[in-house]
């Protein structure tokens, strides 16, 4: 399958617009996890996404606290090396190694990185980490100024080859790219969490920062079969059993938008997840997308986000079911010109 790629801003390499997320194969037992998951079955629906085309997958320490990067490692060491992805994952989020249950530290001293930077080239079984990124802003009081610099001296010593940040704001970013080019941010962005549309995006557009949007399909509540039951069903550790979005009243507002997708996806022959995915494709400064898996099935059922164009009207049935539903916050149609009745 021949999967469009583009440039990640002024990186010099170019990334599949979606991309392997692996979050939930971290597996649970951990204050972010998302329940009991088979190694083995992670495998396969890493196998599956680079089969059909992927060329990136996106992880983190912190998930399943360490244990995803494993499972990652394990699977590159299935493969040739000429076959590997992109290794994208993150730094700066602290556990408790007592208390995997214990919300994490979000901290991002220089010595820190380091450290983390070492264990995570360990636990994938690389020798250069091909983005890292800050996970989220130190809340500590270190100055981002010291971690940006800690970056830049593992990029130039050849443990990294990329640097970028999630979930930061245009002020952090600025101050970063005072001292070196931002090669990306990983905001979330969904037909739900809209507000990076309005400031974080369109400022990556304008200074060549590739952006990589994450959970837009809202952790699973814009799939096709989503329910409240579903939820009633989910793990006891599975951290969406306490998100707002996945309670009421927001989770009838989101399931409500997500209805409203089906017209659209049956008209273009598609998914309605991939019909989610498409949507934050369309916006203009948006290099790509991580999108989740479990199981190779789950790949399928999102892989034609890839190359799926929404026309105008898409995009303005879409518009008129967000204000319509009252899901989520933020723009709710991209100022485009490329897309076509």
């Amino acid at each position: 399958m021949q999967i469009r790629k583009h440039p990640l801003g002024a990186s010099g390499i170019e990334i599949t617009r979606v991309g392997f997320g692996a979050w939930a194969i971290g597996g649970g037992g951990w204050v972010h996890g998302w329940g009991p998951q088979d190694d083995r079955t992670s495998e396969r629906a890493m196998c599956r996404a680079i089969e059909l085309g992927v060329n990136w997958v996106d992880t983190a320490a912190v998930y399943g606290l360490g244990h995803s990067e494993q499972v990652v490692g394990s699977f590159l060491r299935s493969l040739p090396r000429s076959e590997w992805p992109f290794i994208f994952t993150k730094c700066g989020q602290i556990w408790n190694e007592r208390n995997p249950m214990q919300d994490t530290q979000r901290l991002l001293k220089p010595e820190s990185i380091r450290r983390e930077c070492e264990a995570s080239i360990r636990r994938l079984g690389i020798e250069r980490i091909d983005l890292y990124q800050f996970h989220w802003p130190d809340d500590t009081g270190t100055p981002i100024e010291d971690s940006w610099g800690e970056m830049l001296r593992l990029i130039e010593e050849g443990k990294v080859r990329l640097g970028g940040v999630s979930n930061f704001d245009v002020g952090l970013l600025e101050r970063c790219a005072a001292i070196r080019h931002v090669d990306s941010l990983q905001p979330p962005f969904s037909l739900i969490h809209r507000d990076a549309a309005a400031r974080e995006i369109p400022w990556c557009e304008a200074h060549k920062t590739g952006v990589i949007c994450y959970s837009p399909m809202q952790s699973g509540l814009l799939t096709d079969r989503f329910s409240a039951q579903r939820v009633a069903g989910m793990a006891e550790d599975d951290w969406r059993r306490r998100s707002p979005e996945f309670n009421s009243t927001h989770l009838e507002r989101n399931l409500a938008l997500r209805d409203a997708l089906r017209p659209i996806a049956e008209r273009r022959g598609t998914s309605v997840p991939s019909v989610a995915i498409a949507w934050v494709l369309s916006w203009p400064g948006v290099t790509a997308a991580i999108v989740g898996a479990r199981s190779p099935e789950q790949v399928d059922g999102w892989i034609d986000a890839a190359n799926l164009e929404l026309t105008r009207d898409d995009l303005e049935q879409i518009a008129e079911a967000i204000n319509r539903s009252g899901a989520g916050t933020g723009p709710s149609m991209p100022n485009i010109e490329v897309a076509k009745s």
